[in-house]
């Protein structure tokens, strides 16, 4: 039995906050929101081209939440 301490964290298990869970959110969700803003106020777009601009936003929003949130969520010691 392991005995857990300090919100029930096992040690070397990641410190995720609020804001953690709200900005990834917000990354994986915004290329769904965007292609849908655009083709309401746009156009159709055809698949490959729905395809490559999630995949494209995916990877810059994880960038961002990696740089700007890589100090906050430190590894328990």
């Amino acid at each position: 039995m392991t005995v857990l301490g300090r919100g029930g964290r096992k040690p070397g298990e990641p410190i995720y906050l609020r804001r953690h869970l709200i900005v990834l959110a917000l990354a994986v969700g915004l290329p769904v929101v965007l292609l849908q803003l655009y083709k309401i106020y746009v156009g159709t777009v055809s698949f490959g081209a729905q395809m490559g601009f999630g995949i494209l936003v995916s990877i810059f929003a994880g960038i961002i939440l990696y740089y700007t949130y890589r100090s906050s969520a430190q590894n328990q010691p």
